[in-house]
Formats: structure tokens, C-alpha cells, sequence
């Protein structure tokens, strides 16, 4: 039995921005590497550090390892963020006034990857994660739409999730399990979904 936490990376240079990142690539701002100092001082100790390959979220785990001794961090493309097709670099305002209403009900344009693609991607991913390491504890830096598509596949409601702040999950075999929501950093206002 392996129980992952599964944490939202530290602000990218796109949240700040307000930019819709989906698989693009930007680094984390000041305040993303910050939060990354801050939550290492509190995570505690884990038996492996694994992270997307995108680097906001390798950036993420590699300040953590680095300041906490963990790792190697290993990454896994299956943990990166969902392909959110031809809304990768928009902001809010250039979405509604591209494709008015989509926003509000959940229509989604050309290229969006479909959420059960989302989930197979991170339930393979989990899987490896506990193959490699068996039991006890895994510390994973991804993206909050990694966390959704598990809480959703797990019958937990959507709530946003913020830089820094996470889910348990307990895989055990072939069951996964949701456990509680964490929040390493204190945030003051939420940066975006994507």
C-alpha cells in the first residue's frame, strides 16, 4: 500500500499572467519558486519525490529535493497537465470573446483532451509510482488537472485547487482510495484552474 500526495506545482510566470497553460512549458514566476521554498519547510519526509516533466512542476520538486534531501526526483509525462488544445496562452477574456459562452458551460474547443484521458494518464502514472516503490509514502508535484480528473474518478466535487495545495490518495493493488486535501502554502488569492 502506497499513499501519494499529489501536489499542484508552485506559480508558473502563465498563472500569474492569468494564461490557460495546459501542456505549454513556462517557468515558475518569483513568487511560484517562493511558494516552492516555503512548502519545503513543511512536507515532511517521503520515500521518493516523483513529478510531471513539465517544468514548473520539476522545478517544483527539485527546489523541495533540494532543500529537504529527498529524491532523486523522477519524472512521469503521464502526471503532465491536460491538453487544453487551441486555449494553450489565452487568458479568460480572450477565450469568452473567441468562443462567447464556453467558459460558463463547459464546452471545450478543438484539441481539449478528454477527461477519461486524463484520468488513464494518471492512474497508470499512480501505478508505476507505487511498482517503483511499494509501500509508504510518495510525495508527487503535478497539476491541478491531475488532482480533478482522480477526486472526479473518486466521486469528490469540484474545488479549485490552488499552487502548493493537494490530495492524499492511498493506491493499495488495483484500489485507489481519496484521502483529505492539504494546503502547504497560504495563498492569497488563487491563481488559475489551468
Amino acid at each position: 500500500m502506497l499513499d501519494v500526495l499529489i501536489l499542484r506545482h508552485g506559480q508558473s510566470e502563465w498563472n500569474a499572467a492569468g494564461r490557460w497553460q495546459g501542456q505549454a512549458d513556462p517557468p515558475l514566476s518569483d513568487l511560484g519558486i517562493a511558494q516552492a521554498r516555503e512548502a519545503a519547510g513543511v512536507v515532511g519526509a517521503f520515500d521518493a519525490l516523483v513529478a510531471s516533466d513539465l517544468d514548473r512542476a520539476v522545478t517544483t520538486a527539485r527546489i523541495i529535493a533540494d532543500a529537504t534531501g529527498l529524491g532523486p526526483v523522477v519524472t512521469d509525462d503521464g502526471l503532465r497537465e491536460r491538453d487544453v488544445g487551441e486555449w494553450q496562452s489565452l487568458t479568460r477574456d480572450q477565450i469568452e470573446l473567441r468562443w462567447p459562452g464556453h467558459l460558463a458551460n463547459g464546452s471545450r474547443p478543438p484539441g481539449w483532451e478528454p477527461n477519461e484521458s486524463v484520468l488513464t494518464r494518471a492512474l497508470a502514472s499512480l501505478h508505476r509510482i507505487a511498482d517503483h516503490v511499494g509501500s509508504g509514502e510518495a510525495l508527487v508535484v503535478a497539476h491541478g488537472g491531475i488532482i480533478y480528473a482522480l477526486e472526479s474518478h473518486l466521486g469528490a466535487g469540484f474545488a479549485s485547487v490552488d499552487n502548493l495545495h493537494g490530495r492524499w490518495f492511498r493506491v493499495d493493488g488495483a484500489h485507489l482510495d481519496l484521502g483529505e486535501r492539504v494546503a502547504l502554502v497560504d495563498n492569497d488569492a488563487p491563481a488559475p484552474d489551468i
